[in-house]
Protein backbone atom coordinates (compact mmCIF):
# COMPACT_ATOMS: atom_id res chain seq x y z
CA UNK A 1 0.00 0.00 0.00
CA UNK A 2 1.24 3.54 -1.09
CA UNK A 3 0.71 5.23 2.62
CA UNK A 4 1.43 8.56 1.19
CA UNK A 5 -0.93 8.59 -1.80
CA UNK A 6 -3.37 7.51 0.39
CA UNK A 7 -2.97 10.35 2.87
CA UNK A 8 -2.67 12.65 0.26
CA UNK A 9 -6.04 11.63 -0.98
CA UNK A 10 -8.18 11.90 2.14
CA UNK A 11 -6.33 15.34 2.29
CA UNK A 12 -7.13 16.90 -1.01
CA UNK A 13 -10.84 15.60 -0.90
CA UNK A 14 -11.27 18.17 2.03
CA UNK A 15 -8.83 20.68 0.26
CA UNK A 16 -11.01 20.75 -2.83
CA UNK A 17 -14.52 21.52 -1.09
CA UNK A 18 -12.95 24.04 0.93
CA UNK A 19 -11.54 25.68 -1.54
CA UNK A 20 -15.15 25.23 -4.00
CA UNK A 21 -16.63 26.89 -0.65
CA UNK A 22 -14.14 30.05 -0.90
CA UNK A 23 -14.45 31.08 -4.73
CA UNK A 24 -18.34 30.43 -4.45
CA UNK A 25 -18.07 32.85 -1.75
CA UNK A 26 -15.64 35.15 -1.79
CA UNK A 27 -14.63 34.82 -5.44
CA UNK A 28 -15.52 38.55 -6.44
CA UNK A 29 -13.43 39.69 -3.59
CA UNK A 30 -9.96 42.04 -4.69
CA UNK A 31 -6.63 40.88 -3.05
CA UNK A 32 -4.23 42.70 -4.53
CA UNK A 33 -3.88 46.02 -6.35
CA UNK A 34 -1.25 46.31 -9.86
CA UNK A 35 1.31 49.17 -9.94
CA UNK A 36 2.64 49.89 -13.30
CA UNK A 37 5.97 49.79 -12.02
CA UNK A 38 5.19 45.66 -11.31
CA UNK A 39 4.35 45.40 -14.92
CA UNK A 40 7.54 46.62 -15.75
CA UNK A 41 9.23 45.52 -13.49
CA UNK A 42 8.97 41.83 -13.33
CA UNK A 43 5.03 40.71 -11.54
CA UNK A 44 6.56 41.44 -8.36
CA UNK A 45 4.90 40.97 -5.41
CA UNK A 46 1.86 40.66 -7.56
CA UNK A 47 -0.34 38.04 -5.72
CA UNK A 48 -1.56 36.18 -8.51
CA UNK A 49 -0.97 32.40 -8.07
CA UNK A 50 -1.74 29.58 -5.46
CA UNK A 51 1.22 27.57 -3.86
CA UNK A 52 0.56 24.90 -1.08
CA UNK A 53 3.82 23.99 -0.25
CA UNK A 54 5.37 27.03 1.19
CA UNK A 55 5.11 30.58 1.86
CA UNK A 56 7.81 33.21 2.16
CA UNK A 57 7.12 35.81 5.21
CA UNK A 58 9.69 39.06 4.74
CA UNK A 59 11.23 38.66 8.12
CA UNK A 60 10.27 34.81 9.22
CA UNK A 61 11.70 33.45 5.85
CA UNK A 62 10.45 30.37 4.43
CA UNK A 63 8.00 28.60 6.10
CA UNK A 64 6.61 25.00 4.86
CA UNK A 65 3.17 24.32 5.68
CA UNK A 66 3.43 27.07 8.33
CA UNK A 67 6.80 25.64 9.86
CA UNK A 68 9.56 27.75 9.78
CA UNK A 69 13.10 26.43 8.93
CA UNK A 70 14.66 26.50 12.78
CA UNK A 71 11.13 24.29 13.55
CA UNK A 72 11.59 21.43 10.88
CA UNK A 73 15.21 20.82 12.01
CA UNK A 74 14.00 20.03 15.26
CA UNK A 75 10.43 18.36 14.18
CA UNK A 76 10.81 16.63 10.96
CA UNK A 77 12.65 12.46 11.83
CA UNK A 78 16.39 12.37 11.65
CA UNK A 79 17.10 8.49 11.24
CA UNK A 80 20.99 6.71 11.73
CA UNK A 81 22.14 8.50 13.74
CA UNK A 82 22.20 11.82 11.65
CA UNK A 83 21.87 15.25 13.45
CA UNK A 84 20.00 17.07 10.27
CA UNK A 85 16.25 15.86 9.40
CA UNK A 86 15.64 13.36 6.05
CA UNK A 87 14.18 15.59 2.91
CA UNK A 88 11.80 13.01 2.60
CA UNK A 89 9.85 14.19 5.98
CA UNK A 90 9.77 17.93 4.51
CA UNK A 91 8.11 15.97 0.69
CA UNK A 92 5.68 14.42 3.42
CA UNK A 93 4.64 17.50 5.05
CA UNK A 94 4.72 19.75 1.26
CA UNK A 95 2.41 16.76 -0.11
CA UNK A 96 -0.08 16.42 2.75
CA UNK A 97 0.36 19.11 5.07
CA UNK A 98 1.05 16.76 8.18
CA UNK A 99 4.58 15.92 10.09
CA UNK A 100 5.70 12.54 9.52
CA UNK A 101 6.79 9.96 11.80
CA UNK A 102 9.97 8.15 11.26
CA UNK A 103 8.65 5.23 10.66
CA UNK A 104 6.65 7.15 7.74
CA UNK A 105 10.28 8.71 6.16
CA UNK A 106 11.69 5.36 6.18
CA UNK A 107 9.17 4.14 4.34
CA UNK A 108 9.60 6.83 1.99
CA UNK A 109 13.23 6.53 1.15
CA UNK A 110 12.55 2.68 0.61
CA UNK A 111 9.65 3.48 -2.15
CA UNK A 112 12.15 6.16 -3.21
CA UNK A 113 14.65 3.52 -3.76
CA UNK A 114 12.65 1.14 -5.33
CA UNK A 115 11.52 3.50 -7.92
CA UNK A 116 15.37 4.59 -8.50
CA UNK A 117 16.13 3.08 -11.61
CA UNK A 118 17.91 4.87 -14.14
CA UNK A 119 17.42 3.15 -18.04
CA UNK A 120 21.07 2.88 -20.18
CA UNK A 121 19.25 5.09 -22.69
CA UNK A 122 19.79 7.83 -20.28
CA UNK A 123 23.26 6.84 -19.61
CA UNK A 124 23.86 6.16 -23.14
CA UNK A 125 22.72 9.71 -24.50
CA UNK A 126 24.59 11.58 -21.40
CA UNK A 127 27.73 9.79 -22.64
CA UNK A 128 27.53 11.07 -26.01
CA UNK A 129 27.49 14.95 -25.05
CA UNK A 130 31.02 16.21 -24.56
CA UNK A 131 31.51 17.58 -20.72
CA UNK A 132 33.74 19.87 -22.11
CA UNK A 133 31.10 21.97 -24.12
CA UNK A 134 27.66 20.77 -22.49
CA UNK A 135 27.42 22.93 -19.01
CA UNK A 136 26.43 20.13 -15.81
CA UNK A 137 22.72 22.24 -16.27
CA UNK A 138 22.31 21.20 -19.27
CA UNK A 139 23.18 17.92 -19.16
CA UNK A 140 20.58 17.49 -16.11
CA UNK A 141 17.87 19.19 -18.48
CA UNK A 142 18.65 16.84 -21.28
CA UNK A 143 18.79 14.23 -18.99
CA UNK A 144 15.27 14.91 -17.30
CA UNK A 145 13.65 15.19 -21.07
CA UNK A 146 15.07 12.14 -22.55
CA UNK A 147 13.10 10.44 -19.17
CA UNK A 148 10.33 11.57 -20.29
CA UNK A 149 9.30 8.45 -22.58
CA UNK A 150 8.89 6.93 -18.95
CA UNK A 151 5.83 8.96 -18.18
CA UNK A 152 2.91 7.62 -16.91
CA UNK A 153 1.00 10.65 -17.16
CA UNK A 154 2.09 11.27 -20.95
CA UNK A 155 0.77 7.28 -21.67
CA UNK A 156 -2.40 7.79 -19.55
CA UNK A 157 -3.89 10.70 -21.15
CA UNK A 158 -3.01 9.80 -24.52
CA UNK A 159 -4.86 6.64 -23.73
CA UNK A 160 -7.96 8.79 -22.35
CA UNK A 161 -7.98 9.16 -18.87
CA UNK A 162 -10.71 11.00 -16.50
CA UNK A 163 -10.03 14.68 -15.52
CA UNK A 164 -10.24 12.86 -11.66
CA UNK A 165 -7.33 10.79 -12.13
CA UNK A 166 -5.27 13.46 -13.35
CA UNK A 167 -3.65 13.97 -9.62
CA UNK A 168 -2.81 10.36 -8.95
CA UNK A 169 -1.03 9.76 -12.31
CA UNK A 170 1.21 12.88 -11.99
CA UNK A 171 1.70 11.57 -8.39
CA UNK A 172 3.58 8.56 -9.73
CA UNK A 173 5.27 10.98 -12.56
CA UNK A 174 6.65 12.94 -9.58
CA UNK A 175 7.68 10.29 -7.25
CA UNK A 176 9.59 8.12 -10.14
CA UNK A 177 11.23 11.52 -11.25
CA UNK A 178 12.46 12.48 -7.74
CA UNK A 179 13.38 8.82 -7.09
CA UNK A 180 15.72 8.96 -10.36
CA UNK A 181 17.21 12.48 -10.28
CA UNK A 182 19.99 12.07 -7.74
CA UNK A 183 21.37 8.94 -9.91
CA UNK A 184 20.88 11.45 -13.09
CA UNK A 185 23.26 14.02 -11.30
CA UNK A 186 25.79 11.64 -9.51
CA UNK A 187 26.00 10.24 -13.15
CA UNK A 188 26.65 13.36 -14.76
CA UNK A 189 29.35 14.54 -11.95
CA UNK A 190 30.87 11.42 -12.12
CA UNK A 191 30.97 11.16 -15.88
CA UNK A 192 31.92 15.13 -15.90
CA UNK A 193 34.86 15.12 -13.03
CA UNK A 194 35.82 11.41 -12.70
CA UNK A 195 36.40 10.44 -15.55
CA UNK A 196 33.17 8.03 -15.61
CA UNK A 197 34.22 6.01 -12.88
CA UNK A 198 30.27 5.43 -11.47
CA UNK A 199 29.50 4.44 -8.19
CA UNK A 200 26.25 2.31 -7.87
CA UNK A 201 23.58 2.98 -5.34
CA UNK A 202 23.67 1.58 -1.98
CA UNK A 203 19.74 0.37 -1.15
CA UNK A 204 20.48 0.94 2.24
CA UNK A 205 20.89 4.59 2.16
CA UNK A 206 18.31 7.36 2.84
CA UNK A 207 17.81 9.60 -0.36
CA UNK A 208 20.44 12.24 0.60
CA UNK A 209 22.82 10.21 1.77
CA UNK A 210 23.03 7.98 -1.29
CA UNK A 211 23.59 10.98 -3.26
CA UNK A 212 26.48 11.80 -1.18
CA UNK A 213 27.92 8.16 -1.71
CA UNK A 214 27.27 7.75 -5.67
CA UNK A 215 28.90 11.69 -5.80
CA UNK A 216 31.62 9.86 -4.23
CA UNK A 217 31.43 11.16 -0.53
CA UNK A 218 31.01 9.23 2.20
CA UNK A 219 32.12 11.21 4.97
CA UNK A 220 29.05 11.09 8.02
CA UNK A 221 29.22 14.68 8.52
CA UNK A 222 28.42 15.55 4.53
CA UNK A 223 25.74 12.83 4.34
CA UNK A 224 24.55 15.46 6.99
CA UNK A 225 25.24 18.30 4.92
CA UNK A 226 23.29 16.61 1.95
CA UNK A 227 20.29 15.97 4.17
CA UNK A 228 20.15 19.85 5.13
CA UNK A 229 20.97 21.08 2.03
CA UNK A 230 18.24 19.00 -0.08
CA UNK A 231 15.79 20.30 2.93
CA UNK A 232 17.06 23.77 2.71
CA UNK A 233 16.75 24.45 -0.87
CA UNK A 234 13.69 22.26 -1.68
CA UNK A 235 11.41 25.03 -2.35
CA UNK A 236 10.74 28.99 -2.03
CA UNK A 237 6.88 29.64 -2.83
CA UNK A 238 5.93 30.00 -5.85
CA UNK A 239 6.81 33.20 -7.41
CA UNK A 240 10.80 32.52 -8.32
CA UNK A 241 11.66 31.66 -11.85
CA UNK A 242 12.12 27.67 -11.65
CA UNK A 243 9.01 27.07 -9.31
CA UNK A 244 7.11 29.42 -11.59
CA UNK A 245 8.07 27.78 -14.30
CA UNK A 246 7.26 24.56 -13.55
CA UNK A 247 3.30 25.36 -12.19
CA UNK A 248 3.04 27.67 -15.82
CA UNK A 249 4.57 24.61 -18.13
CA UNK A 250 2.32 21.78 -16.05
CA UNK A 251 -1.10 23.63 -16.56
CA UNK A 252 -0.94 23.37 -19.89
CA UNK A 253 -1.36 19.15 -19.00
CA UNK A 254 2.38 18.68 -19.80
CA UNK A 255 3.66 15.85 -17.70
CA UNK A 256 5.96 16.56 -14.74
CA UNK A 257 9.58 15.50 -16.94
CA UNK A 258 8.32 18.22 -19.31
CA UNK A 259 7.09 20.36 -17.09
CA UNK A 260 10.60 19.79 -14.25
CA UNK A 261 12.74 19.93 -17.69
CA UNK A 262 11.65 23.73 -18.16
CA UNK A 263 12.09 25.07 -14.80
CA UNK A 264 15.26 23.48 -14.33
CA UNK A 265 16.31 25.69 -17.25
CA UNK A 266 15.18 28.86 -15.62
CA UNK A 267 17.33 27.54 -12.62
CA UNK A 268 19.99 27.62 -14.62
CA UNK A 269 19.63 31.50 -15.11
CA UNK A 270 22.91 33.41 -13.86
CA UNK A 271 20.03 35.80 -11.82
CA UNK A 272 18.61 32.64 -10.00
CA UNK A 273 20.25 28.82 -9.66
CA UNK A 274 23.96 30.06 -10.65
CA UNK A 275 24.05 32.35 -7.53
CA UNK A 276 26.46 30.29 -5.43
CA UNK A 277 28.88 29.65 -8.03
CA UNK A 278 28.65 33.38 -8.76
CA UNK A 279 29.19 33.66 -5.18
CA UNK A 280 32.19 31.39 -5.11
CA UNK A 281 33.80 32.90 -8.08
CA UNK A 282 33.33 36.44 -6.46
CA UNK A 283 35.24 34.94 -3.39
CA UNK A 284 38.46 33.58 -5.73
CA UNK A 285 38.83 36.99 -7.87
CA UNK A 286 39.22 38.53 -4.45
CA UNK A 287 42.08 36.11 -3.01
CA UNK A 288 43.56 36.85 -6.02
CA UNK A 289 43.06 40.90 -6.47
CA UNK A 290 44.61 40.81 -2.79
CA UNK A 291 46.87 38.33 -3.14
CA UNK A 292 46.01 36.56 0.17
CA UNK A 293 44.00 33.51 0.72
CA UNK A 294 43.04 34.86 4.59
CA UNK A 295 42.18 38.73 3.97
CA UNK A 296 41.59 40.82 6.71
CA UNK A 297 37.93 41.89 7.38
CA UNK A 298 39.15 45.56 6.54
CA UNK A 299 40.68 43.81 3.12
CA UNK A 300 37.09 42.43 2.65
CA UNK A 301 35.51 46.12 3.38
CA UNK A 302 37.53 47.43 0.81
CA UNK A 303 37.28 45.06 -1.72
CA UNK A 304 33.44 45.39 -1.08
CA UNK A 305 33.48 48.79 -1.45
CA UNK A 306 35.49 48.35 -4.56
CA UNK A 307 33.10 46.10 -6.19
CA UNK A 308 29.98 48.09 -5.94
CA UNK A 309 32.01 51.07 -7.24
CA UNK A 310 32.32 49.31 -10.69
CA UNK A 311 28.90 49.29 -10.86
CA UNK A 312 28.95 45.05 -9.72
CA UNK A 313 27.09 43.41 -7.20
CA UNK A 314 27.91 41.56 -4.49
CA UNK A 315 26.38 37.79 -4.90
CA UNK A 316 24.93 36.55 -2.79
CA UNK A 317 22.99 39.31 -0.99
CA UNK A 318 20.08 40.62 -1.51
CA UNK A 319 16.88 39.18 -1.84
CA UNK A 320 13.44 40.22 -3.28
CA UNK A 321 11.20 39.47 -0.84
CA UNK A 322 13.52 38.76 2.59
CA UNK A 323 14.54 41.99 4.69
CA UNK A 324 16.44 39.94 7.41
CA UNK A 325 19.00 37.40 7.29
CA UNK A 326 17.66 34.27 5.01
CA UNK A 327 17.08 31.65 7.42
CA UNK A 328 18.74 29.40 5.47
CA UNK A 329 22.09 31.16 5.04
CA UNK A 330 22.02 31.07 9.16
CA UNK A 331 21.16 27.34 9.19
CA UNK A 332 24.18 26.59 6.83
CA UNK A 333 26.40 29.02 9.61
CA UNK A 334 25.12 26.69 12.37
CA UNK A 335 26.18 23.53 10.48
CA UNK A 336 29.66 25.14 9.76
CA UNK A 337 30.22 26.23 13.47
CA UNK A 338 29.77 22.88 14.41
CA UNK A 339 31.64 20.60 11.52
CA UNK A 340 34.11 23.19 9.85
CA UNK A 341 34.79 26.50 11.80
CA UNK A 342 38.51 26.41 10.99
CA UNK A 343 37.82 26.15 7.45
CA UNK A 344 39.78 29.40 5.58
CA UNK A 345 36.92 29.76 3.24
CA UNK A 346 34.00 29.10 5.36
CA UNK A 347 35.58 31.79 7.59
CA UNK A 348 35.51 34.40 4.73
CA UNK A 349 31.92 34.19 4.44
CA UNK A 350 31.55 34.81 7.82
CA UNK A 351 33.79 37.81 7.38
CA UNK A 352 31.63 39.37 4.26
CA UNK A 353 28.74 38.46 6.47
CA UNK A 354 30.00 40.76 8.81
CA UNK A 355 31.23 43.65 6.33
CA UNK A 356 28.62 43.85 3.76
CA UNK A 357 25.35 44.67 5.41
CA UNK A 358 26.80 47.69 7.25
CA UNK A 359 28.11 48.64 3.71
CA UNK A 360 24.97 48.09 1.74
CA UNK A 361 23.08 49.97 4.31
CA UNK A 362 25.33 52.85 4.13
CA UNK A 363 24.43 53.28 0.24
CA UNK A 364 20.61 54.08 1.56
CA UNK A 365 19.03 52.41 -1.46
CA UNK A 366 19.47 48.45 -0.63
CA UNK A 367 16.40 47.00 1.05
CA UNK A 368 17.77 44.30 1.71
CA UNK A 369 21.44 44.22 2.59
CA UNK A 370 21.24 40.72 4.05
CA UNK A 371 22.55 37.35 2.91
CA UNK A 372 21.01 34.67 0.74
CA UNK A 373 21.30 30.77 0.79
CA UNK A 374 23.51 31.53 -1.66
CA UNK A 375 25.76 33.37 0.04
CA UNK A 376 26.99 30.42 2.41
CA UNK A 377 26.55 26.74 0.36
CA UNK A 378 29.52 26.93 -2.02
CA UNK A 379 32.03 27.09 0.83
CA UNK A 380 30.49 24.17 2.97
CA UNK A 381 30.49 22.33 -0.40
CA UNK A 382 33.97 22.85 -1.09
CA UNK A 383 34.93 22.04 2.57
CA UNK A 384 33.51 18.77 1.46
CA UNK A 385 35.47 18.40 -1.76
CA UNK A 386 32.95 19.18 -4.00
CA UNK A 387 35.06 22.01 -5.83
CA UNK A 388 33.24 22.04 -8.83
CA UNK A 389 31.69 24.95 -8.59
CA UNK A 390 29.30 25.00 -12.29
CA UNK A 391 27.87 21.23 -10.49
CA UNK A 392 26.68 23.17 -7.96
CA UNK A 393 23.19 23.91 -9.28
CA UNK A 394 22.24 20.74 -10.33
CA UNK A 395 22.72 20.07 -6.78
CA UNK A 396 19.71 22.46 -6.19
CA UNK A 397 17.98 21.57 -8.95
CA UNK A 398 17.41 17.97 -7.32
CA UNK A 399 16.59 19.33 -4.04
CA UNK A 400 14.45 22.63 -6.00
CA UNK A 401 12.76 19.10 -7.55
CA UNK A 402 10.71 18.04 -4.36
CA UNK A 403 8.72 21.20 -3.80
CA UNK A 404 7.73 22.34 -7.21
CA UNK A 405 6.65 18.14 -8.01
CA UNK A 406 5.12 18.39 -4.59
CA UNK A 407 3.37 21.14 -6.10
CA UNK A 408 2.29 20.06 -9.25
CA UNK A 409 0.62 17.43 -7.50
CA UNK A 410 -1.09 19.92 -6.21
CA UNK A 411 -2.13 21.55 -9.03
CA UNK A 412 -3.49 18.62 -10.67
CA UNK A 413 -5.50 17.99 -8.04
CA UNK A 414 -7.37 20.93 -7.39
CA UNK A 415 -7.45 20.83 -11.97
CA UNK A 416 -6.07 24.42 -11.69
CA UNK A 417 -6.98 26.02 -15.39
CA UNK A 418 -4.22 26.94 -17.44
CA UNK A 419 -2.20 30.09 -16.81
CA UNK A 420 -3.10 33.02 -18.93
CA UNK A 421 -2.49 36.33 -17.93
CA UNK A 422 -3.42 39.42 -19.93
CA UNK A 423 -0.46 41.69 -21.23
CA UNK A 424 -0.16 45.07 -22.24
CA UNK A 425 1.69 47.61 -24.53
CA UNK A 426 3.51 50.28 -23.68
CA UNK A 427 1.36 52.30 -25.98
CA UNK A 428 -1.63 51.06 -23.96
CA UNK A 429 -0.51 52.01 -20.74
CA UNK A 430 -0.12 55.44 -22.01
CA UNK A 431 -3.90 55.48 -22.96
CA UNK A 432 -5.16 54.10 -19.55
CA UNK A 433 -2.68 56.74 -17.90
CA UNK A 434 -4.39 59.57 -20.38
CA UNK A 435 -7.80 58.36 -19.57
CA UNK A 436 -7.62 58.21 -15.52
CA UNK A 437 -6.29 61.93 -15.37
CA UNK A 438 -9.37 63.18 -17.68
Amino acid sequence: MDRLKTLFKSQLISSVEEIKTLVKSHGTRIIDNVQIEQVYGGMRGIQSMIWETSSLDSTEGIRFRGYSIPELRELLPKINGATEPLPEGLFWLMLTGILPTEDDVKWLSQEWQRRAILSETVKDLLDHLDVQKTHPMTQFSIAIMAMQSESVFAQEYENGMTKASYWEIMYEDCMNLIAKLPLVAAFIYRKSFYNNQHIEADPGLDWSANFAHMLGKDEPAFKDLMRLYMTIHADHEGGNASAHTVHLVGSTLSDAYLSLAAGMNALAGPLHGLANQEVMDWIYDMIRDLGTPTPTKEQIAEYVKTTLSHGVVVPGYGHAVLRKPDPRFLAQKDFAERHCADDPMVQIVWHVFEEVPPILESLGKVKNPWPNVDAHSGALLEHYGVKEHNFYTVMFGVSRALGVLAQLCWDRALNLPLERPKSMTTEEIKGFLSNSNN
